[in-house]
């Protein structure tokens, strides 16, 4: 500002009401080595009154100009620059918004005439006088505007510490949008309130924050003074404009404005008193003004974003309030506005071109919200089906899944009646619901979803959508199969895949590729995880690939290169698994899936563990509970890594780490829908750790169950192999030795050539050349022999029956 004074001789400080303007201005005038005179034009009625206001400023009386000055004496503007022709000074006209002309035009009489002459004005709004540099003043930071409360506060209050609350602090500071005015009436509540107890009744700022100095300009008294001042000094057209923008939350962009803002309707319905063209010219004039922000968009190339303070936003929401019909209308064209929006950007967000559009829903999230409300209290169903069924994709992949559960629900019960099959109301409505199955099983334990209730609707979602047809290839119909989730239809039983075949060829006859690729992706996850399912998915795979070039989504890449890395781990090559991961990984991380990523470095942990690189597992599996924990954690990740944690600290012999470890991943995984091979996974590694703790025979009574189940719920080769690894171990050290040999065998058959990893490779050790040792190479050949030819349920009966029977060395 120093600068400013020194070299330009008019500066405008504009910006909202309680901005600090008149406190900065003197502030300012203090330091200029200058004589510097205050003007204050605040109680001026009269706009023709600015002259004399100035002169008597100067403490120049008419009848001594008169008697000195040749300027006459009904001309006071006249009579000032006559005074100033041949003078240095600064002139502070401060609060100039109410006679905004009649100081423009002083002020560049002044300029013209009295070269010595420096001008700096305070404003709503600039002057509009050529030369003027103009200096807005936005809130105060969080810094500055903690330790103005503080000052105040102190004043109030002695002794008070903002470090007894400092989070109450920054919430009235942050809410009050850091407006000095506003900050200072807050803290004149500490003679009443603690600043929780203000923070908590900002809702209601306008009672509240009553009761400034009574020194001060009646308008300074209270915050809705201040804002009744600005309201005031407007026209019909800013306050019709700036009522309509309550509507907004989280501020707009032109077009957004200029839908909601300029009056409906056709030339046949009359002329319009508000046409879009209109509103811009208001808009500007309402920045201007200081009670619209605008500032440049984040997102390059997007243009200007306009918003209120929250503090105008509040008070315009009031007035508009008084317009029941304006306020409806200007709701019903922000709906429709934003359901556009979202409609047009739903297929967009799965394309090649997908960040813009990300970041464009994410910016204007909270307008959607907005919509998605008025909505629901107003029993818009159509409306608001279409907005959330737009909504879908972007609430799962950006991890908003469980606000996005919340409002289907909403929606659904503000209409929970059917309407006729075969109807666009019927699909729908039948989307809607499989949506919701969609957004809701995510996290959620299995149990805690199959109430009487969602087990009727999963069933109803699977009859319709299993019929196939349009509705039944499109997101989210596709994931029909998922209902699974509801029913209780496991995986890996033939009627889901059966279904999962069903998708498949629907999506190639009536989806496009990225529905194809969900399909396809549903049916190569469950192949990778399922019994004999591997050997099924290359072709799957192969495909995939293509799909993901075509599409170009970065959601479905990393899913294809997550799907590639689950199979290179389940056939023995870790390295390709772990590069396929990190690709997963980048891919993950650049679309923004951030839920996701803290899973994919465990798997990229899991990787380095299976290759024996103990050391980068730990690390990366540190850096998955970081990853986790900066967006909220989720029972998946924590399940899954805490395995992982628990399973490394195992073979490095840490038992009681392991056994932490373990506790916490099972607790993790009772609250979510885990997969069997999670489960199977936990049971290994207690089964294991008590055959630690208690010995053998307590260890494989754990282990012939936990395999048994397993093999009901058809586990991929390489769980069950594991699984049978270590019931070979457990069945050797309990003296079943030809049981033993008969099972590792099976155990490596299932593998089909595969190698077992570094830590399982350990866990057998020296199993076969002990067991060989002890039933002698021929009949250790034999039971071999017969142990490869043996099926998983047959495995697991042998195991249970050997757990039950006495032990028997070499028998």
């Amino acid at each position: 500002m120093r600068g400013d004074l020194a070299r330009l001789r008019l500066v405008t400080l504009t910006g909202p009401g309680g901005s600090g303007k008149t406190r900065l201005a003197e502030h300012a005038a203090a330091a200029d080595p200058e004589p510097g005179w205050l003007v204050e034009l605040a109680r001026l009625d009269n706009p023709a009154a600015v002259p004399g206001a100035v002169l008597s400023a100067l403490g120049l009386r008419e009848g001594t100009l008169v008697a000195r000055e040749k300027a006459p004496a009904d001309d006071p503007a006249a009579q000032l620059a006559e005074h100033c022709a041949n003078r240095r000074l600064l002139l502070v006209l401060d609060n100039c918004e109410h006679v905004i002309d009649a100081a423009a035009e002083l002020a560049e009489h002044l300029l013209t005439h009295c070269p010595g002459v420096r001008i700096l004005a305070t404003s709503r709004e600039p002057l509009g006088v050529p030369g003027e540099t103009v200096r807005p003043l936005g809130p105060l930071p969080p810094d500055p505007a903690h330790r103005l409360f503080a000052d105040r506060a102190t004043a109030v209050r002695p002794g008070f510490a903002p470090a007894d609350d400092p989070a109450a602090v920054a919430e009235i500071c942050a809410r009050l949008d850091g407006l000095p005015l506003a900050i200072e009436l807050a803290a004149a509540r500490l003679n009443l309130l603690t600043p929780r107890q203000i923070a908590d009744r900002l809702d209601d700022r306008f009672r509240l924050l009553t009761g400034g100095a009574r020194t001060v300009l009646p308008r300074q008294q209270t915050l809705r003074a201040v804002v009744d001042w600005s309201w005031d000094l407007l026209d019909d057209r800013e306050r019709t404009v700036l009522r309509r923008l309550s509507v907004f939350a989280g501020g707009c962009d032109l077009p957004a404005a200029e839908a909601v803002c300029a009056d409906p309707g056709t030339p046949a319905d009359g002329p319009r008193t508000l046409a879009a063209p209109d509103t811009l010219d208001v808009l500007g004039s309402l920045v201007d003004k200081s009670l619209v922000v605008a500032a440049p968009d984040p997102d390059p190339g997007t243009g200007m974003r306009y918003r209120l303070l929250e503090t105008i936003r509040e008070y315009a929401a009031e007035r508009a309030a008084a317009h029941p019909a304006d306020r409806a209308a200007a709701a019903h064209r922000h709906a429709a506005h934003f359901l556009a929006l979202a409609e047009e950007a739903e297929p967009l967000l799965r394309g090649a071109g997908q960040l813009p559009w990300i970041r464009r829903v994410e910016t204007e999230l909270d307008n959607l919200r907005a919509a998605l409300l008025h909505t629901t209290r107003t029993a818009s169903v159509e409306t608001g089906q279409r907005l959330a069924l737009a909504l879908g994709w972007f609430w799962w992949l950006r991890n908003y899944r469980s606000e996005g559960a919340e409002w289907t629900a909403r929606i659904w019960e503000t209409h929970p009646v059917e309407p006729p099959e075969g109807t666009p109301e019927y699909w729908r409505s039948m989307s809607l619901r499989m949506l919701h199955v969609f957004l809701v099983a995510d996290g959620n334990a299995p149990e805690s979803l199959r109430t009487p209730e969602n087990i009727a609707v999963g069933e109803r979602i699977r009859r319709v959508f299993r019929a196939g047809g349009p509705e039944s290839s499109r997101f989210p119909g596709v994931l029909w199969p998922m209902t699974s989730l509801l029913t209780g239809n496991a995986p890996g039983s033939r009627d889901f895949r059966d279904g999962l075949d069903e998708s498949v060829e629907n999506c190639r006859r009536h989806g496009r590729d990225w529905e194809l690729g969900v399909s396809l992706m549903l049916r190569t996850h469950i192949g990778i995880d399922t019994t004999g399912g591997l050997s099924s998915v290359d072709a799957d795979l192969a495909e995939l690939h293509e799909i993901a070039d075509r599409v170009g989504d970065r959601w479905t890449r990393s899913q294809v290169a997550s799907a590639a890395g689950e199979v290179a781990l389940s056939r023995g090559r870790y390295d390709w698994a772990r590069s396929e991961y990190e690709e997963c990984l980048r891919l993950a991380r650049e679309v923004g899936a951030h839920m996701e990523t803290p899973f994919v470095i465990a798997r990229i942990a899991e990787a380095a563990f299976c290759s024996g690189d103990f050391a980068g597992a730990e690390q990366l599996l540190a850096e998955a509970a970081r990853e986790a924990d900066r967006h909220g954690g989720t029972p998946e990740i924590s399940a899954y890594g805490g395995m992982l944690t628990a399973l490394l600290a195992l073979v490095q012999g840490d038992l009681a780490r392991a056994r932490t470890e373990w506790e916490l991943a099972r607790a993790a995984a009772a609250k979510m829908a885990g997969p069997p091979q999670l489960a199977a996974g936990l049971a290994n590694i207690d089964a294991v750790l008590t055959a630690r703790e208690q010995g053998p025979r307590a260890g494989l009574a754990k282990l012939a169950p936990a395999l048994a189940t397993a093999v009901a719920a058809r586990c991929a080769e390489r769980v069950l192999a594991s699984l049978a690894d270590n019931a070979a171990a457990l069945l050797a050290a309990t003296g079943r030795t030809a049981e033993a040999v008969r099972v590792l065998a099976a155990a490596t058959a299932w593998r089909a050539g595969h190698p077992r990893s570094v830590a399982e490779q350990a866990a057998i050790g020296g199993l076969p050349d002990e067991t060989r040792a002890v039933l002698g190479a021929d009949r250790y050949a034999a039971e071999a022999a017969a142990g490869a030819e043996l099926s998983p349920p047959e495995v697991a009966t042998l195991v249970t029956e050997a757990t039950r029977a006495a032990p028997v060395t070499g028998s």
